[in-house]
């Protein structure tokens, strides 16, 4: 597809996006646990789901055809800008978690602890909007957040005036990654056109990020930003080469008081920091200054919130939704289904979930004592961007949970290597179909199917894998 055709496309894809979140959108008053059919089912079901379809069909049709370079980065920009434009004022699309978000921000205003109480339980007049899943529970996000989602309550005052507040907070999260990722580019030596074009103008980012207003984007700014001072931190002579490292800390720090994902990129925003000569000692130095700006601004925000480090805990309520579109789970499933066929209850899925967090923490210090060796011998910022590309794809694979909008994490980086485009934009293609316009995960409606599949596909990447490890 010409550039210029992908262009109109793509933006034709947004409007009709944009359309089906007028008709069928996350809205506060759309009903709760619907399906498919349910939708169809509607006046306005047909239209609804035939625009989504459609829509999300043109842009990640358009978004897949110049995934290996659009023509310029200005018009991967401007584009990426177009595109913006109709989900910047649809209502809230792909799931209803800015409605969590609000209720959150609402409780912490109102002078309740949101890591000790659900927003049902605060009082929060806008907790028939939460899905019922999260009403109950305590704030999963960081400090920082909450101090945003805060911000929007009190600025917007009503609830659409802080959904509208937190939409604008997003964007500027997006902005700022926009910002950063030619300085990353060029440090980790792929064109900006490129990068900017598989994180910045993917269908995931329209839908989820701008539209649904999630926290990912503050999150993925800041790391981004984080990541590119440690890398161009000054190191001329006589420069305060220890003030670098510690805003890059500070920076990733308040990633993490966003979402604690950040905290896989830190090891190898260190290696980041470090210059020649490669010695432990000056791994231990650049490793003690930026983890002192993390841990500083981690204490400073939690204390100065007056939240303490309650929103730990609240980590551990982000498995409770099960959907087989989290390879543990979906491995769990197939476990239970078998044990089932026999009369046997096996309950896997919380302890192969335990299983793949600690494979997934053997896998992120394999890949930083890799990229360790790498940079020593290459002396090359891109190792150091590939590795925390992949530490970021392994948490996606490994955790308990995945949903669409995650895919943008592993991405964002994933955009500054030289890797092939394929095998990590197909996925994010696929994730973009996986959720409807009002938020329902067609994860909910395929579980036994999309197990199945799931595991067959880890099953045939696992066998691809060791035949390739034999030698000859």
């Amino acid at each position: 597809m010409a550039a210029s055709g992908a262009r109109y496309v793509g933006l034709a894809g947004a409007v009709l996006l944009a359309v089906a979140g007028y008709l069928g959108g996350a809205l506060p008053d759309a009903p709760l646990g619907v399906t498919p059919a349910s939708i169809w089912r509607t006046p306005d079901g047909p239209a609804t789901l035939t625009c989504w379809l459609v829509g999300t069909a043109l842009l990640v049709g358009a978004w897949w055809s110049l995934r290996d370079g659009a023509p310029s980065t200005r018009w991967t920009y401007v584009t990426a800008g177009l595109w913006a434009l109709p989900l910047l004022v649809t209502p809230p699309m792909g799931s209803r978690d800015v409605y969590s978000y609000a209720c959150q921000g609402w409780t912490y205003a109102h002078g309740v602890d949101p890591y000790a109480v659900g927003v049902a339980a605060a009082g929060c007049p806008w907790a028939d909007t939460v899905a019922p899943i999260w009403r109950d529970t305590p704030a999963p996000y960081g400090p920082v957040f909450v101090l945003l989602a805060a911000l929007a309550v009190g600025l917007g005052g009503g609830l659409t005036g802080t959904i509208v507040v937190l939409r604008v907070i997003a964007v500027a999260g997006l902005l700022l990654a926009a910002l950063c990722l030619p300085g990353l580019a060029r440090a980790a030596g792929v064109p900006t056109r490129r990068a900017a074009w598989l994180a910045l103008a993917g269908p995931l980012v329209g839908v989820h990020l701008i539209a649904g207003a999630h926290n990912d984007a503050v999150m993925l700014g800041l790391l981004l930003c984080g990541l590119l001072v440690a890398i161009r931190r000054p190191v001329r002579p006589g420069a305060l080469a220890p003030a670098g490292l510690l805003l890059a800390g500070a920076l990733l720090g308040l990633a993490v008081t966003v979402k604690a994902t950040a905290v896989v990129v830190v090891p190898f925003a260190v290696l980041a920091g470090v210059r020649r000569p490669y010695t432990v000692r000056a791994l231990v130095r650049a490793g003690g200054w930026l983890a002192g700006g993390l841990v500083g601004t981690v204490l400073v925000t939690s204390v100065l919130s007056g939240l303490g480090f309650g929103w730990v805990g609240g980590l551990t309520h982000s498995g409770d939704s099960e959907q087989w579109t989290s390879p543990p789970t979906a491995v769990g499933f197939v476990v239970d289904y078998a044990g089932a066929l026999v009369g046997r209850d096996p309950q896997a899925v919380p302890v192969i979930r335990a299983v793949a967090l600690l494979l997934l923490a053997g896998v992120l210090v394999v890949l930083w004592w890799r990229t360790w060796r790498a940079l020593r011998r290459l002396n090359d910022a891109r190792v150091v961007v590939r590795g925390a590309a992949l530490a970021l794809v392994a948490t996606v694979v490994l955790s308990p949970v995945f949903h669409p909008w995650y895919a943008t994490w592993p991405l964002a980086l994933l955009a500054l290597t030289a890797l092939r485009t394929t095998w990590y934009a197909l996925p994010a293609a696929v994730a973009a179909f996986l959720a409807l316009p009002d938020g329902t995960n067609l994860a909910r409606s395929t579980k036994a199917p999309g197990a199945l599949a799931m595991t067959a596909l880890l099953l045939t990447l696992l066998l691809r894998a060791t035949r390739r490890s034999r030698p000859g």
